[in-house]
Parts: C-alpha cells; structure tokens; sequence
C-alpha cells in the first residue's frame, strides 16, 4: 500500500463512502489517486455521490469530469452538482427505494425521569415564534417523512410511552390567571396512537380541568375515532398538517392521504371542533405553486371561515446533524436537494424563494383573511412583512395576537 492509499483510507473513515455501490467506490479511489485529492476534497466528493443515489440523479460516475488539473476537475464536478442542486425539483420518473411499506416498530411503556412543559425545540430568539409550549405525550413516530427532525432525537423503531403520564399531567401546576397554548404533536404524531395507554383520556381530562389552556393535537392522520365517540373540551384544537400530493407520496411515507387528512378535519369540524391546518413544509419543485394552489382552493371549498382557527405556513430547515442522517439512510429523498443558504443558523431556501411561496400561500386565504389566524413558522422577522405585509415587533406580540386570536374563536377567555 502506497503512501496516498494510506491518507485515502483516512479520508473515508466516518464518511458515507461504506454507503456507495461497489463500482463508486472503485472510481472514488482511483480518481483520487490519479488527481491526488486532499481529504476534504475526498469527504466532499464522497458526499456528492451520497446525494446523487439519494436524489435519483445521475451517478458520480456520470457527471465526473475529465481533465488533467485537479482545481478544474473538482471545480467542474462541484459546479455540475450544485446546477443539479440548484434546479427546481422533478418528481417525474423519481423511483423510491427502500421505502417502509408498513408500520413496524416496538412500543415501549417506562417510568420516565422529569415532566413538565418544554419550549418548543426549534424556538429561537433568531426568528419569529410563537412561545408554543409542548407536552411528550408520545417519544417518536410512526410516520416516516424524509425530511423529519424527529428521527434525529429518537430511534424510529422504538415508540415509548411514559407510564406515569397522566399522574404527571394531574400534578402539573400552572398559573389560572394565563392562558397557555399547548402543543401535543412534536416528539410524535398527535393522533396516531389513538387513546394507546390512555394519553387521549389523560389529554382530553387535562383540556377539561384546565379551561385557560388551549391545547392542539397537530397530525398526519385520520385516525380521529377517538374524537368523534367522546365529548371534546372547547379548548381544544385539532389541526392537520397537509401538503401536496407529490409530497404526500414521494416524501411523507406512511402518512394518510391528502383525501384522508381532509375528510378527517371535515367530519372533526362537523362535530364542532375547531379546525386548522399547518403547510410545513411546502417544498418547492416543478410547478409546486399551482398543486399548492389546488390545495389551497379544496380547502375554500370545503371548510367555513368560522371552523377554521389558524392555517400556518412553513419550509424546509435542516441542522448538519439532520442532513447527516439523511445521508445515512438508505433511502430515496430530493429533500435536501435544494438551494442551501444559511438562515439564522439553519439551511433553508433563498430568501426570495421563500418570499414567492409564502406570499402565494397567503394571498390564496385572502377569503379568510379576516377571520383565522395566519402566521409564519420560524421564519425570519422580516419575512413576515415581505410575505403578508405586516410584522411583529417581539415573539411576546406575536403570542399575545395567536392567542387572543385563538380564545376568541374558541369562545374562551383571553387571560394574558
């Protein structure tokens, strides 16, 4: 073994090369030898290839450049990735690959140490948020969207329930003179499990003897049986996180259909239960902006302004540890192919990518612009007066409006 071949199997340690086919790792190395590659160039390229299989685009081996200098080689390699990066999305021909097909996983029930309310876990004093507290009824989920967070804190395969829940739920003390917005739905799907060890009767117990709290099971489902047999507190709100078809389809495997999630909201509305509807993340790709649209419109059609207590908007963000799970995933995804800019701390879409679909998303509502609450999911302070046309000052502004929006939609009493 020569010395190069030595520093090349430094280079791949820790990296994704192990996750490449026989025939890309053969070209990887011989390539680096022949250009003598440095060992980030070799971490890079090695990357490259990852994304390539990941996004159904040609191979590594495909759009590798021939040249005799190496900064013209790697320039030109990187400048092809990053046009394949850059251009908007095509789920036409896109094949999945290793897809879960079904549920499976183990469901656990343990004493777990420490309870109480927790900041949502993507707060930040870095872009506009609305103080949502959560509650983890449930740790991981059973969904598998491609470009969910969740499987970055969690095993996938493990769904864990706290025992003592509902006993820590009972001796959970909070200030009656607040009003609080509660959220169910982040550490897990907020319905999916249904009443499973009793978190439904726990939750819906807590909304009852809690007046002042409102509290929202947000989720992918249409599994609302639990809804529609028993009596629902008034404080509570049901909401449904859409997105398009092709999303649906190509990247949020296992989830209930379009049809299904709005069939469910409609008979939930039905009942008298408030509404609403989360489009996070709308993800741009090839006439993304019409098939939104047409979600947009079915919802006009089909739901009343007064059911309906907020529809909020969204995109895609990702921390490295999320990208690098992705990557290690032996799956198919064109999530993270895209144009990554840095966006307060995070990667996300250009600014004014995100302008143009956000500001769609809202003029669509324009019926309902008056009556549900609109906002924008961690996006940056000024995106909000680029999108809608107006802003708030603080985060607290922002809490005090959602939530006299959502107490007088509710019927409630706005307590802060």
């Amino acid at each position: 073994m020569n010395k190069y071949e030595d520093k090349f199997q430094a280079s791949i340690q820790n990296s994704f090369f192990h996750k490449l086919s026989q025939s890309e790792q053969e070209f990887i190395r011989l390539k680096a030898h022949l250009h003598r590659f440095s060992h980030q160039e070799i971490r890079q390229i090695i990357d490259i290839a990852r994304d390539l299989e990941m996004w159904n685009e040609k191979s590594i081996m495909e759009i590798f450049p021939e040249h005799s200098q190496k900064k013209v080689v790697f320039s030109r390699l990187k400048k092809a990735y990053e046009e394949l990066r850059n251009k908007p999305n095509s789920y036409n021909g896109f094949e999945l690959k290793n897809q879960r097909d079904e549920q499976k996983f183990t469901f656990k029930t343990e004493a777990k140490d420490g309870f109480g309310l927790g900041l949502c876990p993507v707060a930040s004093e870095k872009t506009r948020c609305c103080n949502l507290l959560t509650l983890d009824a449930v740790e991981s989920c059973g969904f598998d969207c491609s470009y969910c967070s969740i499987q970055s804190f969690y095993n996938q395969d493990t769904i864990t329930f706290d025992s003592s829940f509902a006993t820590k739920l009972k001796n959970l003390q909070l200030d009656k003179n607040r009003t609080y917005h509660i959220g169910t739905g982040q550490s897990s799907d907020s319905l999916l499990w249904g009443n499973r060890e009793g978190v439904l009767d726990a939750l819906f117990d807590f909304a009852s003897q809690n007046p002042n709290v409102i509290l929202e099971f947000k989720t992918k489902s249409d599994n609302i049986k639990y809804f529609l047999e028993n009596d629902v507190p008034k404080n509570i709100l049901c909401t449904w996180s859409l997105n398009t078809p092709t999303i649906i389809q190509n990247e949020e495997h296992l989830t209930a259909s379009l049809d299904k999630r709005i069939r469910a909201a409609r008979r939930v509305a039905d009942k008298g239960v408030k509404v609403g509807f989360h489009f996070h993340p709308i993800v741009e790709y090839e006439n993304y902006l019409g098939e939104y649209g047409e979600v947009y419109a079915r919802l006009l059609r089909e739901f009343k302004a007064h059911e309906v207590a907020l529809v909020s908007f969204g995109t895609l963000t990702f921390i490295k540890p999320v990208i690098k799970q992705l990557r290690e995933r032996d799956f198919r995804s064109k999530i993270t192919q895209m144009p990554l800019v840095d966006a307060s701390g995070k990667s996300s879409y250009p600014f004014e990518t995100k302008v143009d679909m956000f500001r769609h998303a809202y003029n669509s509502f324009v019926p309902w612009h008056k009556e549900v609450f609109f906002y924008l999911c961690m996006e940056e302070h000024e995106m909000w007066k680029e999108a809608f046309g107006y802003q708030y000052s603080t985060n607290n502004d922002f809490e005090r409006a959602m939530l006299a929006a959502y107490t007088k939609k509710l019927e409630m009493e706005f307590l802060i």
